[in-house]
């Protein structure tokens, strides 16, 4: 047997932040990660990085990144992201579902968050790459989304996990947990296969952060429904839905969109799980900036409804219900300097024609003259008197589609023209285990189950059909830094005879 005083399951941002939090309490901890060392991390080792916060002012910006330099000030709006803009995003993009009160933690909580992560040694920056566009010789932030980590995902997590054993955090890799130690008193620890070895590990609280179940073909289709055995899975192969399982077979509360998901326009020939040496850059966000059709030649969403950051995660699913789960995404030379970095990655499916014609007969398994037919009716109905800015929704639309495109709308007229194959990238998934704002596990009667918290993507309550990007970091550090600190102080009380004459009696 392993004994510990708090117990970590998982080893991505939500899980550092949690494991970090009750190493600062006085709390020796224990981290189980399921993946071998190299591929560490969950699914925040394949993100970009970014992180949603609240700001008023540049001088909240350097509380985050002390390297800010004058120059840097001087040529960039950075803009503000208020607290209200922040509920009012996630109340919006979640049809007014979310959990008021994890919405009220989150955003109150997230700058304060990224302020301690920073002093645990996190280095953020402007990121100019993916959240601005150059405007009259300025950079201009759009979206609310201003900060990354330095080296994206993969740099969190290396930050994460040295600053992690420094402080006398202990990580075992290759150590899947299959079940909870629990009584009617609470939760004691969990039964995990360590290299092999079945170990029974006890533990005075612990902390779930096993992210979603997209990486489960089968449970996928079994709340996602129909088709979504076919999707592409963006991150680790890790993430089966191990925590949801134990925590619901120990009394758990299910909470959240257990049918919805954060899905997103991924290349067509990805790989079937995510790839470490490639990241994030499988994914296609900079389809606002052009068309977006299916094997019909047909626009089916529109393109320009929003930001990318408001729309990004729930098009994956779009993408998924056309026919033959792709869609290619077109572009003239007019954009082609503005897309994302990863259109020009070696591992992309790409085309490029001198003219609409030949990019037609380019467009594998497109109907050439539906796609011409399309492409046509779109060039004619751009309201070409509104001035096209991709710093704001710039009502730039058009008039009379039948699936209109609302900002940021040019006529596919100058070549060569790009287009780039996409499917159904799932990151994670939206239903989870029922929390309190204090990361306390909710049981199905009613009570908290004593001795279990939550946090990352395990948690369910925050996201319904849509996400901000750059929120579940911040969701995963905020609640993480809370589940950590309160399981360092968690005291497990003592059951009674009865109690255990009762407990006794069900077993």
């Amino acid at each position: 047997m392993i004994q510990t005083e708090v117990l970590v399951v998982g080893a991505g941002n939500a899980a550092m932040c949690a494991a970090l939090a009750a190493r600062e309490a006085g709390a020796d901890v224990l981290v189980l990660e399921r993946a071998p060392e190299a591929e560490r991390g969950g699914n925040t080792a394949y993100t970009a990085g970014a992180m949603r916060t609240v700001y008023e002012s540049v001088a909240d910006l350097r509380a985050l990144m002390p390297d800010l330099t004058d120059d840097e000030v001087a040529s960039t709006d950075f803009g503000v992201y208020g607290a209200e803009t922040f509920y009012g995003d996630m109340e919006r993009v979640t049809d007014y579902r979310a959990d008021p009160d994890l919405v009220d933690v989150l955003v109150r909580k997230s700058h304060e968050t990224l302020v301690w992560l920073a002093g645990k040694g996190v280095r953020f920056a402007p990121a100019y790459g993916r959240q601005a566009f150059k405007v009259d010789g300025r950079f201009r932030f759009w979206g609310g989304l201003t900060v990354e980590a330095v080296g994206g995902g993969p740099g969190l997590v290396e930050t994460e996990h040295t600053v992690a054993a420094e402080a006398g955090v202990e990580i075992l890799y290759n150590s899947r947990a299959v079940s909870l130690i629990a009584d009617d008193s609470g939760v004691h620890g969990v039964i995990a296969v360590i290299d092999g070895v079945t170990t029974e590990i006890s533990a005075r609280a612990v902390v779930l952060a096993t992210g979603g179940f997209q990486a489960d073909t089968e449970w996928r289709t079994r709340y996602l429904g129909p088709g979504w055995d076919l999707a592409k899975v963006r991150g680790t192969r890790f993430d089966t839905g191990d925590g949801h399982r134990m925590a619901l077979e120990a009394g758990a509360s299910p909470a959240g969109h257990w049918s919805g998901c954060h899905a997103v326009g991924w290349d067509r020939n990805a790989p079937e799980y995510g790839d470490l040496a490639v990241g994030d850059g499988f994914q296609k966000h900079s389809y606002p900036l052009g068309i977006m059709v299916n094997a019909d030649g047909k626009r089916f969403v529109d393109e320009g409804a929003d930001f990318r950051n408001y729309t990004y995660a729930k098009y994956g699913r779009r993408i998924l219900e056309q026919p033959h789960q792709f869609a290619w995404q077109v572009f003239d030379q007019k954009v082609a300097h503005l897309l994302r970095e990863e259109y020009r990655i070696r591992e992309v499916t790409r085309v490029q024609a001198a003219t609409l014609e030949e990019l037609a007969r380019r467009l594998d398994g497109v109907d050439a003259d539906g796609f011409l037919g399309e492409v046509a009716a779109f060039n004619a109905a751009v309201r070409t008197d509104i001035a096209f800015d991709p710093t704001v929704k710039d009502g730039r639309g058009t008039v009379g589609l039948a699936v209109p495109k609302s900002n940021w709308a040019n006529p596919l007229t100058d070549g060569p023209f790009l287009a780039f194959q996409v499917t159904c990238g799932v990151t994670f998934t939206f239903g989870g285990l029922r929390i309190t704002p204090q990361a306390q596990v909710c049981g199905a009667e009613g009570p908290v189950l004593p001795g279990l918290f939550a946090c990352g993507e395990i948690v369910g309550g925050l996201f319904y059909h849509n996400y901000p990007g750059g929120t579940g970091l911040t969701a995963g550090s905020v609640f993480g830094r809370i589940a950590g600190t309160r399981a360092a102080a968690y005291q497990p009380k003592k059951v009674s005879p009865r109690s255990r004459v009762t407990s006794a009696a069900v077993r």
